[in-house]
């Protein structure tokens, strides 16, 4: 059976949909990095969409070509999940989508090198005719984070992220949101096939001790 990210690590993946505390190890991921409203048909978020699931399916079947990848097993695309900001603003502007700034990521599995991944991105851009070029090998520490299911629309969130807060604070912790630590959504729903209030979002902050409970 492959290899499932979300059910070998559901403390990350399938969390409650109420706020609890994690420390994320360091992964690997394909990347690509954006700015522009999410919604925009045909727009740079899209496009990026497009080249991720382009270079994570390559790898995926890359067992069927003559590449041969070092430890390779079988296991499921991890699911999509992204990494937004916007400048000069304070939590999150939901009206304002044109100031996103996203880093839009699939995980990789352990075994996958920035070899491998380069020799992805090339034949992914050859076989399915688009430029991956701006695909990136990137490597992130989140460390510690408050983390929670938000199960509704997009724009719903802060009403989760409220919760977040309040929980943080009581347990004596801090957000720690910077140009390096981000807010995080992992998606879980396909929003083509799934009424909006019924989507899936795992929203995560990072977060740092501030005192003793």
């Amino acid at each position: 059976m492959a290899f499932d990210f979300k059910k070998e690590y559901k403390e990350f993946y399938m969390p409650k949909n109420k706020p609890m505390i994690v420390t994320v190890p360091r992964a690997n991921y394909i990347g690509v990095k954006g700015q522009g409203d999410p919604n925009e048909e045909g727009g740079d978020y899209q496009k990026a969409i497009g080249v991720l699931y382009a270079v994570a399916y390559t790898l995926k079947m890359s067992y069927k070509t003559d590449y041969k990848i070092e430890g390779f097993f079988e296991y499921v695309v991890p699911p999509l999940e992204g990494f937004w900001w916007q400048d000069d603003i304070e939590g999150i502007d939901y009206t304002n989508k044109s100031s996103f700034h996203w880093i839009s990521v699939i995980r990789l599995p352990d075994f996958i090198t920035k070899k491998d991944f380069d020799w992805a991105v090339e034949t992914a851009s050859i076989k399915k005719k688009m430029d991956c070029s701006c695909a990136e090998f990137l490597t992130i520490d989140e460390g510690l984070c408050v983390q929670m299911m938000h199960i509704g629309p997009f724009d719903d969130e802060p009403v989760s992220v409220a919760l977040m807060d309040k929980y943080v604070e009581e347990n004596g912790y801090i957000n720690d949101l910077s140009k390096e630590r981000l807010h995080h959504e992992i998606y879980l729903s396909d929003a083509r096939r799934v009424a909006p209030e019924k989507w899936k979002t795992v929203i995560r902050h990072p977060i740092k001790q501030w005192r003793k409970v």
